[in-house]
């Protein structure tokens, strides 16, 4: 595993960390698999985990503070997320600060994560969704300031909704944040215009999500994909959205080099952006825990194939189903 520096926090965190949604918020998770899976990643090097009280109202919060009992004596970095107040996903122009995070919701919510996760203080506090324009109304942020003084959180971070890099921007230039998460991955390059620029200047530390577009980069999704009612991923992949992403998934296989898998290639390619200091796929077994943690080792693509990649930028613009 190599390590790369979290921006201005001089933390030096595991290029590939754990995202720890899909053992909480998606169907076909267990919980015994997923500790196990946990576990691996901790032995293979990795030391960033990523998680939120809306991943099972706290459930996963609650398996990472069993991970660090059972870790005491190695560093492993946590960063959690505050969920907006109104409890919609994602932000929208029209939603206040008092809408999602007043200052008093914030304090609820970091005594409930730290207590979900049995611990005094975390890396980063996140706010779940975020709206540049909430820097008008400096509340939330000087609670945030305020909390982080007294040493509840080290860090403070927003995570960027889908498809709207530039809505961070401004955050990014307040000097008042220090890390952000943001889509970025194979068919979302669109941060590399202005957002990743605007890290870079500020020293803020990017945390890449989704780097498998949701699963449409691990390959294994059809035309025809599935899940039970209530998995998210129901909602998300509408015919619309669901054919189109196989297409531009299938789109990438004649690339792939000999030996080599789909989010393997999807990985790699994130890690050849040297302004992401940890990528956070999702992992609920020992076999993709270990998987992803090898790319590290494996290093970059070929100069030639990150241009062809390149080519498979694809734009797109939040919908009612883009969540």
């Amino acid at each position: 595993m190599k390590y790369r520096t979290l921006g201005r926090t001089g933390w030096k965190v595991s290029e590939i960390g754990y995202g720890m949604w899909g053992m909480a918020g998606w169907t076909g998770s267990d919980d015994d698999e997923s500790f196990r899976a946990l576990q691996q990643a901790v032995d293979l090097g990795c030391n960033f985990f990523d998680t939120a009280w809306g991943y099972g109202a706290g459930k996963s919060e609650g398996l990472l503070g069993k991970l660090l009992k059972v870790n005491n004596d190695k560093k492993l970095y946590t960063a959690t997320k505050i969920p907006p107040k109104n409890f919609k996903w994602p932000s929208r122009r029209e939603y206040s600060l008092d809408d999602c995070f007043p200052p008093d919701h914030i304090q609820r919510y970091v005594e409930k994560s730290l207590k979900n996760a049995d611990v005094d203080s975390f890396d980063v506090m996140q706010f779940h969704t975020w709206e540049d324009s909430w820097l008008e109304d400096d509340r939330g942020i000087m609670k945030m300031l305020d909390l982080k003084s007294q040493g509840l959180f080290h860090a403070i971070g927003i995570s960027i909704n889908r498809w709207e890099p530039w809505n961070g921007v401004k955050a990014v230039k307040s000097g008042l944040i220090d890390t952000v998460q943001v889509i970025y991955n194979i068919f979302d390059q669109n941060p590399e215009d202005e957002f990743f620029p605007a890290c870079v200047e500020n020293n803020v530390g990017v945390i890449a999500r989704v780097p498998f577009d949701e699963g449409s980069l691990t390959g294994t999704l059809t035309k025809k994909s599935s899940w039970p009612k209530e998995d998210w991923r129901n909602t998300y992949f509408v015919a619309e959205n669901l054919i189109a992403s196989v297409e531009h998934a299938d789109a990438l296989k004649p690339l792939l080099p000999v030996g080599m898998t789909l989010p393997e290639m999807a990985l790699r390619f994130i890690l050849g952006e040297s302004t992401v200091s940890t990528i956070i796929p999702g992992m609920r077994n020992t076999r993709h825990a270990e998987s992803n943690m090898k790319t590290s080792d494996a290093g970059h693509l070929s100069d030639e194939l990150m241009k062809q990649l390149k080519k498979h930028r694809w734009d797109r613009k939040p919908t009612s189903w883009s969540q």
